[in-house]
């Protein structure tokens, strides 16, 4: 029988922010922007909860739920800075560790109990050794599966443990909303609803070929985690495997929307700066670029070109990106987001000619430097030219770079 924690980080932009200014705790606070900006929430303190604000709410609707609180643009490397604190806590506890995002993880705690004690015991350890390393609280859930692992957890919150003991799996999550099912979404949801389905121990009362024949393969999926099961793709893979992404990107949302051909065209030079160090970050060259356009009404455009060679460098993944809006854009029409990424990875760059890879070599050499720099400056110490007039705020919900355990290239060790 496995025993898998959840962790999961209570309030972690928050929390940091209250780290470095304490005249914030207690106080009802939101991480992600400006009150009037056209951003989304990133995070809430839990005082900011209380008035119904939470992440992923347009900033100027938390403004309406609550005036009062403190709007802070948040520090995207602080974050990293703590994720790779909270990666290395986790690490003296199990070498089976999975970061599921910046601010919670999976860990495979199985046959740990001579070392650690019985779950409740090791959780509690790892509460005050989370603690005294990073003065931060955390939720844990434990349980057989990560699906009841990451449920129980959020029902901990915050700075809570809760253990559903094995067997016990179906009846823990039976009264509650099938929305808490991770991988349900709100378009799930209504359709669960359609058919009087609101809570999960009603979707566990429906035989397999039902939900088949309404939901196909999703609704196998369904019935499986209706009963506590990792089911589906959500949870596919073990804990501690190398979970190498299919796909990198990274969008921007303008707060005005705008048709100024030199500003879409730095932020873009920006996005692909942030990707291509990604793709280094994984060891990965890439074959295909993307390009997202989103306008006022939010008709969004996609594009998508296979380059000749695969590549993992800044200058290059610019110009396709560029290449790729200039084709789509209309030159007039004002846009609201614009975001480029790349997929299609291998594990190096296509055959090259003797002078193309020497040139590639001192651009990768150079980048490999800057990198580093990065690395311990932070994101925005170091620029291309072609972006460096897009000095938007790096949103704290984005993708971020230098996440612990998450290539091939583990920083935190």
């Amino acid at each position: 029988m496995k025993t898998i924690f959840h962790v999961d980080m209570d309030a972690f932009f928050v929390s940091v922010e209250e780290l470095f200014d304490p005249s914030l705790k207690g106080k009802a606070v939101v991480v992600g922007g400006p009150k009037d900006a056209r951003g989304v929430v990133s995070a809430a303190s839990y005082e900011a909860r209380k008035f119904g604000v939470h992440s992923a709410l347009p900033l100027r609707t938390a403004a309406k739920l609550c005036p009062h609180a403190i709007f802070l643009n948040g520090h995207p490397d602080r974050y990293r800075d703590y994720s790779h604190k909270v990666h290395g806590v986790l690490n003296e506890f199990s070498p089976k560790v999975e970061m599921a995002s910046v601010d919670e993880a999976y860990m495979d705690l199985t046959g740990t109990e001579r070392l650690l004690g019985p779950p409740l015991q090791a959780a509690h350890r790892l509460h005050l050794r989370m603690k005294q390393v990073t003065g931060l609280n955390c939720s844990v859930g434990i349980a057989t599966s990560r699906l009841v692992a990451k449920v129980s957890s959020d029902q901990a919150k915050p700075n809570g443990i809760l253990w559903v003991q094995p067997g016990l799996e179906a009846n823990f999550l039976a009264p509650l909303d099938v929305r808490r099912i991770p991988g349900v979404g709100k378009v799930t949801e209504q359709k669960l609803k359609d058919y009087g389905i609101r809570k999960v121990g009603d979707l566990a009362r429906l035989d397999e070929p039902f939900l088949r024949r309404r939901f196909g393969q999703w609704g196998l999926a369904l019935a499986g985690k209706s009963h506590g099961m990792d089911a589906g793709s959500w949870f596919d893979g073990d804990i501690g495997d190398n979970d190498d992404p299919k796909s990198i990107s990274h969008e921007h949302t303008f707060d005005t929307d705008t048709a100024e051909p030199m500003e879409l065209e730095a932020t873009l030079a920006r996005l692909a700066e942030k990707v291509a160090r990604r793709l280094r970050e994984h060891e990965f060259h890439a074959n295909i670029v993307h390009l997202k356009l989103r306008y006022k009404d939010f008709t969004t455009l996609t594009r998508s070109k296979t380059l000749p060679q695969s590549t993992q460098l800044d200058h290059e993944l610019i110009a396709e990106s560029r290449h790729l809006f200039r084709q789509a854009w209309d030159g007039k029409t004002p846009i609201r987001l614009i975001g480029t990424g790349v997929s299609g990875f291998e594990a190096h760059e296509g055959q090259l000619g003797l002078l193309d890879s020497e040139k590639n070599q001192r651009a990768r050499q150079a980048l490999a430097a800057v990198d580093r720099i990065r690395d311990k400056y932070g994101e925005k110490s170091v620029k291309l030219a072609t972006g460096l007039t897009a000095d938007h705020a790096e949103r704290v919900h984005e993708n971020p770079v230098g996440l612990p355990g998450k290539g091939p290239r583990d920083k935190s060790k």
